[in-house]
C-alpha cells in the first residue's frame, strides 16, 4: 500500500529500525500512517497539505480572525458577508484590507494562524441568523512536516510496529519481562511545541 500524509518515509522507518528486506513493509506503512494520524489527534492539527478548500468561519472579534487550522501558504482568498443574507458577495484584499498572522512566518517557518484587518476595515459580525459571516479559501495544512514531527513519527512507528510483537504490552526476554509504557516521554517532548489548544 501507499503512504497517504504520512510524517516519514518507509525508508527513514526501515533505516532506523535497521531493516533492509520488504517482508513487512506492508506492516510498517501501516505503522507510518497510523503514527501519523496519532500525532494530527495528539496535536490537534494536521502537518501535510490539502488541496484548496473553502471553509466558513466566525472572526474572534470585528479585527480578528482566527483560522480553526493552518494555512499553509500565502495564496489566500477570504470573502465576507456583510449583509447577512448567507452570501459572500465581498473579497478582501490582502495587504490593504488585512494582513496575516504571524508576520515572521517567512524567518521562522510556520504557518499562518491568524488574518487581522487593517486601514479601518472590520469582519461583520452578525449574530442573526447565527451563521458564520466569513469563507476562507486556501491550502490548509503545513508547508513542510518539522523535523520534530518527522522524527516522533519515525519513533512512534518503530513502537507500533514492535508492539506487535508485544501480547499485552508485555515483552519477554528469557526469565524476565519488560512492560511498554503507554506514553513515550521523546515523542511527547518533540510534539509539545506544536499542540494546539482551543481551536474549534
Amino acid at each position: 500500500m501507499a503512504i497517504t500524509n504520512g510524517y516519514c518515509t518507509l525508508a527513514e522507518l526501515k533505516a532506523a529500525l535497521r531493516i533492509t528486506d520488504s517482508t513487512d513493509d506492508t506492516l510498517l506503512e501501516n505503522a507510518i500512517e497510523s503514527a501519523s494520524r496519532r500525532i494530527d489527534g495528539y496535536c490537534g492539527r494536521f502537518f501535510y497539505q490539502t488541496t484548496s478548500t473553502a471553509v466558513p468561519m466566525f472572526p474572534y472579534n470585528e479585527y480578528l480572525l482566527v483560522f480553526n487550522r493552518d494555512v499553509a501558504t500565502t495564496t489566500i482568498t477570504i470573502k465576507i458577508d456583510s449583509t447577512g443574507n448567507g452570501t459572500y458577495a465581498q473579497t478582501l484584499v490582502q495587504g490593504t484590507d488585512y494582513v496575516l498572522q504571524p508576520r515572521n512566518v517567512p524567518i521562522f517557518p510556520r504557518p499562518y494562524e491568524s488574518a487581522r484587518m487593517v486601514g479601518g476595515n472590520t469582519f461583520p459580525l452578525l449574530t442573526t441568523p447565527a451563521f458564520e459571516t466569513v469563507q476562507v479559501t486556501t491550502v490548509w495544512g503545513w508547508a513542510a512536516v518539522p523535523d520534530d514531527v518527522n522524527q516522533a513519527t519515525i519513533l512512534l512507528a518503530m513502537r507500533q510496529f514492535a508492539r506487535l510483537n508485544a501480547a499485552l504490552g508485555v515483552v519477554g526476554f528469557a526469565d524476565m519481562a519488560i512492560t511498554v509504557r503507554a506514553v513515550d516521554p521523546d515523542v511527547r517532548d518533540l510534539l509539545s511545541p506544536y499542540r494546539r489548544f482551543g481551536i474549534a
